[in-house]
């Protein structure tokens, strides 16, 4: 058995411990007791402070157990807790507990750390709670649902274990994406409102009832947070919209038959600007595009009855002036007939429509819608001659030129200096122009109405004659013309050697000095500085030269004033002061050389 004081006693090296056995073995000795009882009694002091030892150790290994689980319980909560918020890294405590030699060192190192994380943890917590709030929110909104979602709800309970920064920014990128998409919805739904509000003006329609009609938020004052901005709002104002262009397109088109009909009246009526000016608003709509037509209440229902009234009012009136309107406008078909050179359809002329309106055989309607046909022929046909009226135009243009330059060569003053004298001389330069196109200018357009006349497979009527014939006949007419023209030069020449010849028998004598009645006879008048002016008449002097037979000659006679043609006779002899008998011999001589052949010089 060890001794108490034994140095193998550890604790029982102490001088305390050596101190106190030494007095009881003292106290033994002065009792006397016996070395047995000694032994006895140290034994079971032995024994006592191992149970002692036995249970301080039992104590400490308890202790030490809890210390070691609380450590390893603050260690596994210090691991959920950097793993669920994702902040492991190489210099965390528990890196740092073990270089500690103490299990108290440890929990005091760890335990911070488990506090701070903690209350991380319960910020991150919140912060993910009121992330997942506003999706919530946001989501309900979308998806117009009030509460908010199980599924959302439960994932973020469940998942507790993942809290990390990823974990967070998934949910404010999800957010951000929401909201967005909030933002968007919003503008769109506002969008639809103003196009709502737009067509409601225009159709004169209420636009609080209309949008109420797709959700009652639609009409509240707080938009951002009162609107509602679901699938079913948009689809709701979608259907709106294209419900009320709809309804927009149609009484547009109402409102264009109306005003239609209106014009139609009102040019039938000849109604003043005066009662045409109240309807001003909705006459401009047929100068507008549908998408330009945003002034509020123009196609509103009261505007549309008032038009129909208007029409309803000037039909009845116009049934009242049938008769007057018919004869006005067969008169309007006879305006546009004389202008295209077209002759009228007799069927509805003046004398037959007022008999049988009179005799009450046709309906006034009927009449006049035959006329309106007849009308709208008239000027469907004199577009398509339109290009060939021109040329006609051009071609009797250039005819007045040529009948003006006649007059002009045959003024024995036209050289004369003085004022206007130039300005003619420049006009019988460009008539000589003119009139030297004249040929082409036939020939073209006869292959041009003969083309047209291919081409619409009718004939080419101007004044009821067919225009070929009438260019056929004028240039044969200009032809006999040209070969009449030839023939008195011959004729003048003749004259002109048999008055050499007489001058040579009998002697020249003055010419008697011209009178001015003779100028003016030729179609010219003096201008008050001695230069002759032509005055605008077709026939020249003398009727050397038959009248061509151009479309306004046909034209005349198509009216009953057509005059014959002239025929072609020589020009006067022009004798130079020659005495009675000589003029008689030298007339006889004349007459006799065109009578016969031409004398042999």
């Amino acid at each position: 058995m060890l001794a108490i004081g034994s140095p193998s006693g550890g604790l029982f090296s102490s001088s305390s411990c050596n101190t106190m056995l030494g007095e009881l073995q003292q106290l033994w000795n002065d009792i006397g007791e016996s070395e047995a009882d000694k032994d006895r009694m140290l034994t079971e002091l032995e024994a006592e402070c191992l149970q002692v030892y036995r249970r301080k150790v039992e104590e400490a290994a308890n202790a030490k157990a809890r210390l070691h689980q609380s450590v390893a319980a603050k260690e596994a909560e210090l691991a959920t807790l950097t793993a669920a918020l994702g902040e492991l890294n190489i210099h965390s405590p528990i890196q740092a507990e073990k270089r500690s030699a103490s299990l108290k060192q440890k929990l005091a190192s760890v335990t911070p750390v488990v506090e701070d994380l903690r209350k991380k943890k319960e910020e991150r917590i919140k912060q993910l709670a009121d992330i997942r709030a506003q999706i919530e929110r946001i989501s309900g909104e979308i998806s117009e649902y009030g509460h908010a979602s199980n599924g959302a709800s439960s994932s973020l309970s469940l998942d507790e274990e993942d809290l990390s920064l990823r974990k967070l920014s998934e949910y404010q990128t999800r957010l951000r994406t929401l909201q967005k998409e909030k933002s968007e919805r919003l503008q769109k739904v506002l969008e639809y409102i103003n196009e709502v509000h737009s067509l409601c003006g225009v159709l004169g329609l209420d636009f609080g009832k209309t949008v109420s009609e797709v959700h009652p938020s639609l009409q509240g004052t707080a938009i951002e947070q009162s609107t509602n901005i679901s699938d079913y709002t948009l689809e709701g104002l979608e259907h709106a919209i294209l419900k009320l262009k709809a309804e927009r397109k149609a009484r547009i088109q109402k409102v264009k038959d109306i005003v239609a009909s209106l014009f139609e009246l009102w040019n039938l009526m000849d109604s003043s600007n005066e009662e045409r000016s109240h309807f001003s608003r909705i006459t401009s709509i047929l100068r507008s595009s549908e998408s330009d037509i945003t002034e509020p209440g123009v196609l509103s229902m009261e505007i549309i009855e008032q038009a129909s009234a208007e029409v309803d009012r000037l039909t009845t009136l116009k049934a009242s002036r049938m008769k007057e309107l018919v004869m006005k406008r067969r008169s309007e078909l006879e305006d546009f007939c004389q202008l295209a050179h077209i002759v009228p359809d007799t069927s509805t002329s003046a004398e037959k429509s007022n008999a049988l309106i009179d005799s009450g055989l046709v309906d006034p309607s009927e009449l006049l819608a035959n006329i309106e046909a007849q009308i709208v022929k008239v000027k469907d046909e004199a577009q398509s001659r339109k290009e060939i009226m021109d040329r006609i135009d051009r071609w009797l243009a250039a005819c007045e030129e040529e009948n003006w330059l006649e007059e002009y060569n045959q003024d024995e003053n036209r050289y004369n200096a003085g004022r206007g004298a130039h300005i003619n001389l420049k006009r019988a330069e460009r008539a000589r122009v003119a009139v030297s196109k004249i040929p082409a200018m036939v020939d073209n357009l006869i292959n041009r109405t003969l083309a047209w006349e291919d081409e619409k497979r009718a004939l080419f009527l101007y004044d009821g004659e067919r225009l070929v014939s009438i260019l056929d006949d004028y240039k044969l007419t200009r032809k006999q013309k040209e070969e009449e023209k030839r023939r008195c030069k011959g004729q003048k020449k003749l004259q002109d050697l048999l008055l050499t010849e007489k001058e040579a028998m009998y002697g020249s004598k003055p010419s008697p000095r011209k009178s001015n009645s003779f100028r003016k006879q030729n179609g010219y008048s003096a201008n008050g500085n001695g230069s002759m002016t032509p005055t605008p008449r077709r026939n020249s002097m003398g009727g050397v030269t038959p009248e061509l037979l151009t479309p306004r000659s046909y034209s005349g006679r198509q009216n009953g004033h057509f005059k014959a043609m002239r025929r072609l006779s020589t020009a006067p002899l022009n004798f130079v002061a020659i005495s009675k008998e000589d003029s008689m011999s030298t007339y006889t001589s004349v007459c006799g050389s065109e009578l016969g052949s031409p004398p042999h010089l």
